[in-house]
């Protein structure tokens, strides 16, 4: 392999890698960070840094769309019960003793390991209530800042504890969007009552109009609370992004209790979980399902692969990294991709691929980022995959995820960011 470019450059040339849709290998050159050409036996200026991919295959950089940097690395210190709301108690109690420096450590910590991963792209929600104030939020715009050559951050001001239910709510999350913040959130199942909960959504829906910002919903998550009309909102959601043309603008998180519906025995609940995903899809509404927290809290996640069959922009994420709500996790993108094929029905070559665009593409442009793909015109974030030939096969994209391959170059905006190399000597028989 070429010595490794400068880290400054923006400008590459990467030979002999594997892009999923294209036969035999090809060659990908970027200019001022955006990729210029794909194709076989690319040129490139002499001066520009190469990398040989040696016929490993190549993935767009994966899509954190969901991931609480703010309340990751906690479980050394109090550890959950493996409930939601000891959960959520658990981590209130954890807040009061937040600092500015604390939250960045902690962030920096995740985001350290998802881009060694291959992650270039986060969303982030961050709590905001009357305990933590703007603590969370400063800390991750400082993060965001520090970072920005690195990864790109969209962090949302996120009312975890409700907005009526935790006066000063409101003014914090107005505050926080004159600071900055990308992206409105709203936790829907959050207040009192129902129609509580149905205020706090069209309140957010106010401020994200007011502030013109997405909004991003935890909605629908307790399955054992299924029966609270508070975790039945997903419909009304899809209504209010409707009635206010927000479409591709809303994006919802968990839904678990979607899984709930059994749909192969009662016909009234499959039918009202064809119509829930009807409406989603129609009103332009994506929804990031969360395998980690939702299978350790639930015990089931939403149903990926009908929800992609229902025309509903769908998208992967962890959610949590090791506290009350999730006390494990790598932030691995992959990790969570074949943790959701353990799921659902993704055991082909063609189910691993809707996958691998659920974490790379099409998350991207759930978070408003187009063409976050492996085309020219496209941001150059790209993560070669260090699988290895075997039984004299070449690896492929597939092989990469099963075998959990390490990343053996990650780069964004055409400049190298992390690279793994990895040794192992097996003393067979």
């Amino acid at each position: 392999m070429a010595a490794d470019p400068p880290r400054s450059t923006g400008h590459l040339l990467l030979t002999n890698v594997l892009v999923r849709g294209r036969e035999g290998l090809v060659d990908i050159r970027v200019e001022q960070g955006r990729i210029a050409e794909v194709g076989p036996d690319l040129q490139a200026d002499p001066r520009t840094p190469t990398i040989d991919g040696e016929a490993r295959p190549v993935l767009p950089g994966l899509v954190e769309p969901h991931l609480h940097l703010d309340k990751a690395m906690l479980d050394a210190r109090e550890p959950g019960d493996g409930t939601l709301a000891g959960a959520v108690a658990t981590t209130a109690r954890l807040k009061a003793g937040f600092t500015h420096d604390d939250v960045v450590a902690r962030a920096e910590d995740v985001l350290r390991r998802a881009i060694t991963h291959g992650t270039t792209l986060v969303r982030t929600p961050v709590d905001v209530d009357p305990t933590i104030g703007l603590t969370g939020i400063d800390a991750m715009l400082d993060v965001k800042q520090r970072w920005a050559e690195t990864v790109t951050l969209q962090v949302v001001a996120f009312p975890q504890e409700g907005i009526a239910a935790r006066p000063g709510t409101d003014e914090l999350l107005v505050e926080a969007l004159r600071r900055g913040v990308d992206v409105v959130g709203a936790c829907s199942y959050a207040e009192d009552d129902v129609e509580g909960c149905r205020d706090h959504l069209r309140r957010v829906f106010d401020l994200a109009e007011r502030f013109d910002v997405p909004v991003d919903v935890h909605a629908d998550f307790d399955v054992a609370a299924s029966t609270d009309p508070r975790h039945a909102l997903a419909g009304e959601i899809a209504a209010m992004t409707a009635a206010r043309g927000w479409g591709g603008r809303t994006t919802i998180g968990h839904v678990t209790t979607l899984a709930g519906y059994d749909n192969a025995t009662e016909h009234a609940d499959r039918a009202a979980r064809r119509r829930l995903i009807d409406d989603l899809a129609t009103a332009g509404v994506g929804l990031v399902v969360l395998p980690p927290t939702d299978l350790y809290l639930q015990g089931t996640a939403a149903p990926v692969a009908e929800l992609l069959e229902g025309g509903v922009a769908t998208a992967l994420s962890s959610n949590n990294v090791r506290n009350a709500f999730t006390p494990f996790g790598t932030a691995d993108m992959l990790d969570v991709c074949l943790l959701a094929a353990h799921t659902q029905p993704f055991g082909t070559r063609a189910g691993l691929d809707r996958l691998l665009d659920r974490a790379t593409a099409g998350a991207a442009a759930m978070l408003g980022v187009p063409g976050h793909d492996l085309a020219p015109g496209s941001r150059a974030d790209l993560v070669v995959l260090d699988a290895r030939p075997r039984n004299g096969l070449q690896p492929d994209h597939h092989t990469a995820l099963l075998d959990r391959a390490p990343r053996h170059t990650v780069i964004s905006g055409g400049r190298v960011v992390a690279q793994t190399r990895t040794t192992t000597t097996l003393h067979a028989p």
